[in-house]
């Protein structure tokens, strides 16, 4: 399954800071659910599936299905659930079951803090804590596919460009200041950004602030200019255009059909 063809949305988000017992020790859910842990340990079970869980570590449980867990250390962790934009297939969605682990803890870190520096469910607070989960589930699949493809080697420098365009991705980002910074020339780094992750520099930053342009057409009344502006496109008419020719659709026709 590539991650470009799915998308979460996120329902709930809950932080419990040192947890010391679950009120229940078994619980289950009528939408998707995950146990996201910065601090501390737990034991669960998710179907067959079953083990410890630390930092750096989620535990998800699909719909209706019994989820068993009690707390081995006083526990912090982020209470999430969504539902999937299309649901997976039954093949793939075994591999969204039970514990995964993220090994890019700076980043993994860096998302948690802003995490819970959003208050509340105000219409941006909660467009952002989106882009975080998809950002965690990406960071899932991609640290996945490169461990099961043995000739892949982690390019530490590219590891280091691709947080910084994540964390100023939505600012006056220059990719040509970028990779004079890295040492390199702006061929250079898009040769090297694409043997790493499979996409030129441009096609990652334009990805992600589609996917926040898409979030704000669908929950805002924002004009395409103010969302140019919070997506980091020059102006709305610039916007309109990447976005019609990636979409397949103007952000307007894209906007009346995501209404409810």
């Amino acid at each position: 399954m590539a991650f470009r063809d799915v998308t979460i949305k996120l329902i709930s988000h809950v932080y419990w800071h040192r947890k010391v017992e679950f009120m229940l020790e078994e619980d289950e859910y009528p939408c998707w659910t995950i146990f996201a842990v910065e601090d501390g340990r737990f034991f669960y079970r998710v179907g067959e599936q079953k083990g410890e869980a630390e930092f750096g570590d989620f535990v998800i449980c699909p719909p209706h299905t019994v989820f068993q867990r009690k707390t081995l250390e006083p526990l912090s962790f982020h209470f999430l659930q969504f539902v999937w934009i299309p649901e997976p297939s039954l093949g793939n969605e075994a591999f969204w079951k039970g514990k995964l682990t993220i090994n890019d803890t700076d980043r993994l870190s860096s998302n948690y803090r802003y995490l819970r520096q959003l208050p509340g469910w105000d219409e941006e607070s909660t467009l952002h804590k989106q882009h975080m989960v998809n950002d965690f589930l990406r960071l899932v699949k991609m640290e996945q596919d490169r461990k099961d493809d043995p000739s892949t080697e982690v390019d530490l420098l590219m590891e280091k460009a691709r947080r910084y365009m994540t964390e100023y991705a939505y600012a006056s980002l220059s990719l040509f200041d970028l990779a004079v910074t890295l040492g390199l020339t702006p061929v250079q780094f898009t040769r090297k950004f694409r043997r790493a992750f499979g996409q030129t520099p441009s096609e990652f930053l334009n990805e992600m602030r589609l996917t926040r342009a898409r979030h704000l057409l669908e929950g805002s009344t924002l004009t395409l200019d103010a969302i140019a502006e919070k997506c980091g496109f020059e102006n709305g008419f610039y916007l309109s255009r990447v976005f019609t020719q990636k979409m397949g659709m103007a952000p307007s026709i894209y906007r009346s059909r995501h209404r409810v």
